[in-house]
């Protein structure tokens, strides 16, 4: 169960996120409250990389970027992986440098099935109209199971360490992903964090 620290914006969350198990940690660079910009995530990056192994992989999250931007950031930075959270076609995505978590909302469109025709990893994350995630809203656990049994997913939206196991044990994903739900105030929290990934790798164990 690969689990997924989203939304970092300081090296303290990110070493309790490191120190706790998280196998990926998420940088936000699309506009968001939870937006880093290059120099502080670089030396989030740099925290990280001086522990011992093993370290989490770095994930950068954008929406609508190019992808001429988006490898510079990664080269900038260190990137392990590219999270795409927009509108982006596969046409979009040609060019880039590191392998790449594509979000999707299950809206049914063609441009989402490509992505999963493509063989791509996708996230799943909850439909909310105007929104790019982070939102806290509940995806639908159904939709993401059936989706699930097709294809290998990551499963994100509205879980937090209550709901994990649950939805581990139902949508049977490849990894989960949290932003909000180890959050208390809108700022990341040391002992939800912990308790998130506590909960997933128990929910694994059953």
């Amino acid at each position: 169960m690969i689990i997924k620290i989203c939304g970092l914006r300081t090296v303290e969350h990110a070493l309790v996120a490191t120190d706790a198990g998280a196998d990926m940690v998420g940088l936000v660079f699309a506009s968001s409250r939870r937006q880093v910009d290059v120099e502080q995530a670089a030396t989030i990056t740099a925290a990280i990389r001086t522990l011992a192994p093993p370290h989490p992989q770095i994930v950068g999250l954008f929406v609508n970027t190019s992808a001429a931007k988006i490898n510079a950031v990664a080269d900038s930075v260190g990137l392990d992986l590219v999270q795409l959270s927009g509108d982006e076609t596969l046409a979009d995505a040609t060019g880039l440098s590191r392998p790449i978590l594509k979000s999707i909302r299950m809206d049914g469109s063609a441009r989402e099935a490509a992505w999963a025709e493509a063989g791509v990893r996708l996230l799943v994350d909850a439909h909310v109209a105007g929104a790019y995630g982070g939102t806290g809203a509940r995806a639908d656990w159904s939709r993401a199971a059936e989706l699930a049994r097709r294809a290998p997913l990551m499963l994100a939206g509205g879980l937090d360490q209550s709901n994990v196991a649950e939805a581990i044990i139902q949508v049977q994903p490849w990894g989960v992903d949290v932003s909000s739900g180890v959050e208390e105030d809108g700022v990341k929290s040391e002992a939800k964090i912990r308790a998130f990934i506590a909960a997933a790798r128990g929910a694994t164990r059953l």
